[in-house]
Protein backbone atom coordinates (compact mmCIF):
# COMPACT_ATOMS: atom_id res chain seq x y z
CA UNK A 1 0.00 0.00 0.00
CA UNK A 2 1.24 3.48 -0.77
CA UNK A 3 2.71 5.39 2.14
CA UNK A 4 0.13 8.17 1.76
CA UNK A 5 -2.57 5.80 2.99
CA UNK A 6 -0.93 4.98 6.30
CA UNK A 7 -3.26 6.28 8.94
CA UNK A 8 -2.22 7.52 12.35
CA UNK A 9 1.28 6.10 12.04
CA UNK A 10 4.45 8.11 11.83
CA UNK A 11 6.68 7.23 8.92
CA UNK A 12 9.70 7.10 11.21
CA UNK A 13 10.45 3.57 10.16
CA UNK A 14 10.74 4.63 6.53
CA UNK A 15 12.07 8.17 6.20
CA UNK A 16 12.08 9.67 9.71
CA UNK A 17 9.32 12.06 8.69
CA UNK A 18 5.61 12.33 9.32
CA UNK A 19 2.99 11.20 6.81
CA UNK A 20 0.22 13.71 6.18
CA UNK A 21 -2.99 12.29 7.59
CA UNK A 22 -5.75 11.50 5.12
CA UNK A 23 -9.40 11.10 5.86
CA UNK A 24 -11.03 7.70 5.90
CA UNK A 25 -14.45 7.63 4.24
CA UNK A 26 -16.77 4.68 4.87
CA UNK A 27 -19.28 3.87 2.15
CA UNK A 28 -21.80 1.07 1.87
CA UNK A 29 -25.45 0.17 2.07
CA UNK A 30 -27.71 1.50 4.80
CA UNK A 31 -27.29 -0.92 7.69
CA UNK A 32 -23.70 -1.83 6.77
CA UNK A 33 -22.46 -0.37 10.06
CA UNK A 34 -20.67 2.72 8.76
CA UNK A 35 -21.55 4.90 11.76
CA UNK A 36 -20.72 2.34 14.44
CA UNK A 37 -17.55 1.13 12.69
CA UNK A 38 -16.59 4.77 12.09
CA UNK A 39 -16.75 5.66 15.78
CA UNK A 40 -14.69 2.62 16.81
CA UNK A 41 -12.20 3.17 13.96
CA UNK A 42 -11.77 6.88 14.79
CA UNK A 43 -10.94 6.00 18.40
CA UNK A 44 -8.49 3.31 17.27
CA UNK A 45 -6.56 5.64 14.94
CA UNK A 46 -6.99 8.81 17.03
CA UNK A 47 -8.88 10.70 14.35
CA UNK A 48 -12.01 12.86 14.45
CA UNK A 49 -15.35 11.32 13.47
CA UNK A 50 -18.29 12.75 11.52
CA UNK A 51 -21.49 11.22 10.22
CA UNK A 52 -22.80 13.01 7.13
CA UNK A 53 -26.39 11.94 7.89
CA UNK A 54 -26.13 13.83 11.19
CA UNK A 55 -24.78 16.87 9.32
CA UNK A 56 -27.88 16.80 7.13
CA UNK A 57 -30.15 16.59 10.18
CA UNK A 58 -28.28 19.37 11.99
CA UNK A 59 -28.23 21.72 9.02
CA UNK A 60 -31.88 21.17 8.10
CA UNK A 61 -33.27 20.77 11.62
CA UNK A 62 -35.20 17.71 10.42
CA UNK A 63 -34.90 13.94 10.43
CA UNK A 64 -33.78 12.28 7.20
CA UNK A 65 -37.09 10.48 6.71
CA UNK A 66 -39.00 13.74 7.16
CA UNK A 67 -36.99 15.33 4.34
CA UNK A 68 -37.59 12.31 2.11
CA UNK A 69 -41.32 12.23 2.90
CA UNK A 70 -41.94 15.94 2.37
CA UNK A 71 -39.42 16.89 -0.31
CA UNK A 72 -38.65 13.63 -2.12
CA UNK A 73 -35.47 11.78 -2.98
CA UNK A 74 -34.15 14.29 -5.53
CA UNK A 75 -34.22 17.17 -3.05
CA UNK A 76 -32.73 14.96 -0.34
CA UNK A 77 -29.85 13.92 -2.60
CA UNK A 78 -29.25 17.55 -3.60
CA UNK A 79 -29.07 18.54 0.10
CA UNK A 80 -26.72 15.64 0.82
CA UNK A 81 -24.44 16.69 -2.02
CA UNK A 82 -24.47 20.39 -1.02
CA UNK A 83 -23.66 19.61 2.60
CA UNK A 84 -20.77 17.31 1.68
CA UNK A 85 -19.37 19.82 -0.82
CA UNK A 86 -19.55 22.60 1.77
CA UNK A 87 -17.32 20.81 4.31
CA UNK A 88 -13.58 20.30 4.28
CA UNK A 89 -12.43 17.42 6.46
CA UNK A 90 -8.94 16.82 7.85
CA UNK A 91 -7.75 13.79 9.80
CA UNK A 92 -11.33 12.54 10.03
CA UNK A 93 -13.19 9.25 9.75
CA UNK A 94 -16.34 10.03 7.77
CA UNK A 95 -19.41 7.79 7.82
CA UNK A 96 -21.50 8.65 4.78
CA UNK A 97 -25.12 8.05 3.98
CA UNK A 98 -25.67 5.02 1.77
CA UNK A 99 -26.80 7.21 -1.12
CA UNK A 100 -23.67 9.39 -1.31
CA UNK A 101 -22.35 7.30 -4.23
CA UNK A 102 -25.27 8.57 -6.32
CA UNK A 103 -23.48 11.95 -6.47
CA UNK A 104 -20.30 11.94 -8.57
CA UNK A 105 -19.55 15.49 -7.32
CA UNK A 106 -19.77 14.47 -3.66
CA UNK A 107 -17.65 11.39 -4.24
CA UNK A 108 -15.01 13.37 -6.14
CA UNK A 109 -14.90 15.85 -3.26
CA UNK A 110 -14.55 13.10 -0.65
CA UNK A 111 -12.07 11.06 -2.67
CA UNK A 112 -9.71 13.99 -3.17
CA UNK A 113 -8.24 13.82 0.35
CA UNK A 114 -9.45 10.45 1.54
CA UNK A 115 -9.08 6.73 1.53
CA UNK A 116 -12.48 5.30 0.55
CA UNK A 117 -13.41 2.06 2.30
CA UNK A 118 -16.44 0.09 1.16
CA UNK A 119 -18.08 -1.98 3.90
CA UNK A 120 -19.47 -4.88 1.89
CA UNK A 121 -22.40 -6.62 3.57
CA UNK A 122 -24.62 -9.20 1.86
CA UNK A 123 -28.20 -8.32 0.94
CA UNK A 124 -29.48 -10.99 3.34
CA UNK A 125 -27.57 -9.40 6.21
CA UNK A 126 -28.74 -5.89 5.25
CA UNK A 127 -32.35 -7.14 5.23
CA UNK A 128 -31.86 -8.62 8.73
CA UNK A 129 -30.35 -5.39 10.05
CA UNK A 130 -32.87 -2.96 8.55
CA UNK A 131 -36.02 -3.51 10.52
CA UNK A 132 -37.02 0.15 10.13
CA UNK A 133 -36.66 0.61 6.37
CA UNK A 134 -39.66 2.94 6.07
CA UNK A 135 -38.57 5.28 8.87
CA UNK A 136 -34.77 5.17 8.73
CA UNK A 137 -34.22 7.77 6.02
CA UNK A 138 -33.18 5.51 3.16
CA UNK A 139 -33.27 6.93 -0.37
CA UNK A 140 -35.81 4.68 -2.08
CA UNK A 141 -37.67 5.74 -5.18
CA UNK A 142 -41.41 5.05 -5.09
CA UNK A 143 -41.94 1.31 -5.51
CA UNK A 144 -38.22 0.54 -5.35
CA UNK A 145 -37.27 -2.48 -3.27
CA UNK A 146 -34.24 -2.85 -1.05
CA UNK A 147 -33.02 -5.54 -3.45
CA UNK A 148 -33.20 -3.07 -6.36
CA UNK A 149 -31.32 -0.43 -4.34
CA UNK A 150 -28.66 -3.02 -3.49
CA UNK A 151 -28.26 -4.02 -7.14
CA UNK A 152 -28.07 -0.36 -8.20
CA UNK A 153 -25.49 0.72 -5.63
CA UNK A 154 -23.07 -2.21 -5.37
CA UNK A 155 -21.29 -1.34 -8.66
CA UNK A 156 -20.99 2.27 -7.48
CA UNK A 157 -19.51 1.29 -4.11
CA UNK A 158 -17.02 -0.95 -5.92
CA UNK A 159 -16.16 1.83 -8.40
CA UNK A 160 -15.29 4.39 -5.72
CA UNK A 161 -13.66 2.09 -3.18
CA UNK A 162 -9.92 2.08 -2.61
CA UNK A 163 -10.40 -0.86 -0.25
CA UNK A 164 -13.32 -3.28 0.09
CA UNK A 165 -13.87 -4.94 3.45
CA UNK A 166 -16.02 -8.06 3.46
CA UNK A 167 -17.95 -7.69 6.70
CA UNK A 168 -19.72 -11.06 6.61
CA UNK A 169 -19.68 -12.79 9.97
CA UNK A 170 -17.75 -9.99 11.69
CA UNK A 171 -18.76 -7.83 14.62
CA UNK A 172 -17.83 -4.14 14.58
CA UNK A 173 -14.47 -4.70 16.28
CA UNK A 174 -13.70 -7.42 13.73
CA UNK A 175 -14.46 -5.03 10.88
CA UNK A 176 -12.22 -2.36 12.43
CA UNK A 177 -9.42 -4.92 12.90
CA UNK A 178 -9.77 -5.89 9.24
CA UNK A 179 -9.61 -2.23 8.19
CA UNK A 180 -6.52 -1.63 10.32
CA UNK A 181 -4.91 -4.70 8.76
CA UNK A 182 -5.45 -3.21 5.30
CA UNK A 183 -4.34 0.36 5.95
Amino acid sequence: MQAQYLIGIQKETANKSCIPMKNIVLIGMPGAGKSTVGIVLAKAVKMKFVDTDLFIQEETGRHLQEILDTEGTTTFQKREEEIILSHQFHNTVIATGGSVVLSPKAMKHLKRDSLIIYLNVSLAEIERRLVNITTRGIVLEQGQTLHAVYDQRIPMYEKYADITINCSGLDFEGVVAKILGRV
